[in-house]
């Protein structure tokens, strides 16, 4: 496991993704962790946690749904799922499906198994699973597959604009 932590290195920096950038811009406190991907690994971020020897509760995936014809992520504990029931309520919507997979990636900027909640090519609306206020850090996608932030969740909300719900489920 490489691990490097940020300082103001911008786009040169050692995977430099469109959300370590945005984050340094910012002048947020990350630590960027990198792992061997493992391009047949069932789950990225159960891979993502074992990978860093980090609790599954503290790795959180990034997913977009269709919630009543919008783009929303959804960003839970890779341990569990989304609820769309409930990130739709959290969104004042009525119905979510997941989303297009040629859609999110079209939308985010991010590939599938590397969408980050930060630094997305248009931003959508966020939801943070509740839980994420339990740790001090937690991990997410950097942008690419095999590259996690490890980010307060404090900066996470308001980088990305996200209001916090209970929208993961086991």
């Amino acid at each position: 496991m490489a691990k490097a932590k940020s300082g103001g290195k911008g786009k040169g920096a050692q995977g430099g993704t469109p959300a370590t950038v945005a984050l340094t811009r910012e002048g947020v406190a990350f630590t960027l962790h990198s792992y061997a991907h493992d391009p047949d690994a069932p789950s990225y971020g159960e891979e993502a946690a074992a990978a860093l020897g980090v609790s599954a509760d503290r790795v959180f995936k990034t997913l977009v749904a269709d919630v009543d014809g919008t783009l929303t992520v959804g960003v839970v504990p890779v341990a569990g799922k989304l609820d769309l029931k409930a990130l739709a309520a959290a969104v004042g919507g009525k119905r979510a499906a997941m989303a297009d997979p040629a859609a999110a990636e079209r939308t985010t900027g991010y590939v599938l198994g590397g969408i980050s909640p930060l630094g997305q090519k248009k931003r959508l609306a966020t939801v943070v699973d509740v839980s994420a206020l339990e740790h001090e850090t937690v991990f997410v996608s950097a942008g690419k597959r095999g590259l996690e932030i490890e980010i307060a969740p404090g900066e996470l909300l308001r980088m990305t604009g996200a209001k916090t719900a209970t929208i993961g489920r086991e």
